[in-house]
């Protein structure tokens, strides 16, 4: 049964927040070694082998066995996330990771147009306001340089929809699954999908150099399997508003890490724009909470 608890959910959600603003510096890392297809491979892999010890640990085992009625919610969860994976490291391997972080914030508008229309919740009108200032601070970002970053940002705005339908999936599902055992079948079902997928296009490649490796592995960790365990336990105590609200800050923390790892931050137009969809992502998440609060 759903809990309140303010503290508990905001405490879950920030440091859900806080490992997850690390895949875009382990992961751009990573990718300047590995290919996207086989980064997605080994990324979801070793987080698999990450979420079933922390199950181990907690003595969570006997759990595994979910109930018959969520199997196909959570094949839909793995299938979401494997495509969201490929498609966002595609994405990240052509952008700066600070930029990427702001597009990302496209992510609760696209949960929020979900939740309309599966779970039949109403979109006011002042809700269109801060969707077009997203897009407008999008279109500032790219203008001039879309034949730089166009491919780019196509691959990482999918990759936000395939994201979207995995946290709705998760957060219909998360009182009926322990969040241990969701974060193992979301990254093991997503390995397997992605495993098929790079060696059908034949584009395994795991020569490449150990820092690359390196990286890859405790991203692995730190993203994929520790910062859902946090996210996932926030859906208990929180909406899904609410969750998505902290996550929307994300781009503050990823700055000085790309500033701090890669020496760069966005500069001009970019980070302007950057800014203005940030902007409009807090506005819009707040304005959905208000609503169903």
């Amino acid at each position: 049964m759903f809990q309140q608890d303010n503290i508990k959910g905001f405490l879950y959600a920030l440091s859900g927040t806080a490992l997850v603003s690390t895949n875009f510096i382990t992961a751009k890392h990573g990718l300047q070694g590995f290919n996207p297809e086989t980064f997605s491979l080994v990324w979801t892999s070793a987080a698999t082998f990450y979420a079933f010890i922390v199950i181990v640990i907690t003595g969570y085992r006997k759990k595994l066995i979910i109930p018959i009625h969520t199997i196909k919610n959570i094949i839909f969860l793995g299938l979401a996330t494997g495509v969201g994976m490929i498609l966002g490291w595609a994405g990240l391997s052509q952008l700066d990771p600070s930029f990427a972080s702001f597009l990302w914030r496209f992510g609760p508008a696209l949960t929020i147009a979900l939740s309309v229309i599966v779970l039949q919740e109403k979109m006011k009108c002042r809700d269109i306001i801060p969707i077009a200032i997203m897009i407008s601070g999008g279109a500032l970002s790219t203008i001039g340089r879309w034949h730089i970053v166009g491919v780019g940002v196509v691959l990482t705005l999918l990759a936000c929809c395939a994201t979207s339908v995995q946290m709705l999936t998760a957060k219909m599902k998360v009182v009926e699954i322990h969040p241990n055992i969701l974060v193992f079948y979301r990254v093991g079902l997503a390995a397997l999908c992605i495993i098929m997928w790079t060696f059908l296009t034949e584009k395994a490649n795991f020569n490449v150099a150990l820092p690359y490796w390196g990286s890859t592995l405790l991203g692995a960790f730190l993203g994929p399997c520790a910062s859902f365990l946090f996210t996932f336990r926030s859906y208990k105590y929180w909406g899904l508003s609410r969750s998505s609200m902290v996550l929307t800050a994300q781009p503050l923390l990823v700055l000085p890490m790309a500033y701090v790892a890669f020496g760069k931050i966005p500069t001009g137009r970019e980070l302007i724009g950057g800014f203005v969809i940030l902007l409009g992502a807090f506005w819009l998440v707040w304005s959905h909470k208000t609503q169903k609060t």
